[in-house]
């Protein structure tokens, strides 16, 4: 279904959404975009006459929007928005809220129709929890540096879990100095009190976003939904540590299979190759699905006890609660089912792998 319905429809899924992932601001926006939003500004003509999907498993289209109007916030192009946004928006009424959105779409229009083109792009750093317990694991199972590639990298920020502090009620892992700590609800078991050492990280994204740009930088933070400071400022202390740590070769501008392809060429003697992805894989079209698992599968068959592979995944799945975390491991082949994560990583119910 296509047209201004199905677009607002697809706010009110958002919205839903936003909700039950602790953003009412969000959800609340969203909610007002769907009873609201008319053609007569030229954001709001392209967002209700959008050609294509504008659900959230599609174009994202609410998101788009939501990212446009905090990238005003955040950049500081418009002080009066930011009157009506989080932390400042508790006095704001609905009809207050969307007065000041109605005005920022007419005098920003061309602004917001450019970015209404990107489609929104996050790097949750909190799904580093379910990274960093599987590091520890493969480190101690294997006893051998870790070499990480992620596909769908985005920022490349969750290719430092391990300059990540992962603090529960029972146990810690990772950098017990870091700026970054990621506190999750824990349920089932605790894993390995093992020391990944990264011996080499890579990624590759479509759109790979700099955290040492300004401008990128600006983007990314717009993307995490205003209310929810708590990621803002953890995101940009995983921001500094790329910054530090990273060269500018970390992320690649390029398909995931092109670049599988290549980088499963590569001889990792004496490493456990970790190959990674976190609510990226669902979104890749499906000839670049089935490319990257044949890739994935060839390069598992040349596999050996001191070249193993790893496929490690936090993919939505159909069930619930959350996605599912994934660990395959080659050589074998055998998938472990580790459990289910929030898609935020607010809480996570591990378990250890078996064999």
């Amino acid at each position: 279904m296509t047209g201004p319905e199905a677009v607002r429809a697809a706010f009110r899924v958002q919205a839903d959404a936003c909700e039950k992932l602790g953003s009412p601001f969000t959800a609340r926006l969203c909610r007002l975009a769907a009873e609201r939003l008319d053609e007569a500004t030229a954001p709001g003509a392209k967002v209700l006459g959008w050609r294509g999907d504008p659900t959230p498993g599609g174009d994202s289209v609410p998101l788009r929007l939501c990212g446009a109007l905090n990238l005003l916030v955040v950049s500081g192009a418009d002080a009066a928005l930011a009157t009506v946004y989080p932390p400042a928006d508790a006095a704001a009424t609905d009809s207050g809220l969307w007065d000041e959105i109605a005005r920022v779409l007419a005098e920003h229009g061309e602004t917001i129709c450019r970015l209404l083109d990107s489609a929104p792009q996050t790097n949750e750093v909190r799904r580093s929890t379910v990274l960093l317990a599987a590091w520890c694991w493969l480190a101690d199972r294997f006893g051998l540096p870790l070499i990480i590639s992620e596909v769908g990298a985005s920022a490349g920020l969750n290719l430092f879990a391990d300059r990540f502090l992962l603090k529960t009620e029972h146990f810690e892992l990772g950098d017990a100095r870091s700026p970054v700590v990621l506190e999750p609800r824990w349920h089932g078991e605790t894993p390995p009190a093992a020391t990944p050492v990264v011996a080499g990280r890579a990624g590759c994204d479509l759109a790979p976003i700099d955290p040492a740009g300004e401008q990128d930088r600006r983007r990314l933070l717009a993307y995490i939904w205003p209310d929810q400071r708590d990621r803002v400022e953890r995101t940009a202390a995983a921001m500094a540590i790329f910054t530090r740590e990273a060269s500018p070769a970390t992320v690649a501008r390029a398909d995931a299979a092109d670049w599988l392809a290549t980088r499963l060429a590569e001889p990792f003697d004496d490493a456990v190759h970790v190959v990674q992805h976190t609510i990226a894989w669902q979104y890749f079209p499906e000839p670049v699905k089935r490319s990257g698992a044949a890739l994935l599968a060839a390069a598992g068959a040349r596999a050996t006890a001191n070249r193993p592979l790893a496929r490690l995944a936090l993919e939505a799945d159909g069930g619930e609660p959350g996605a599912a975390i994934a660990l395959t491991l080659w050589p074998g082949g055998t998938t472990h089912a580790l459990g289910r994560a929030d898609f935020h990583g607010r809480w996570v119910d591990w378990h250890n792998p078996r064999g």
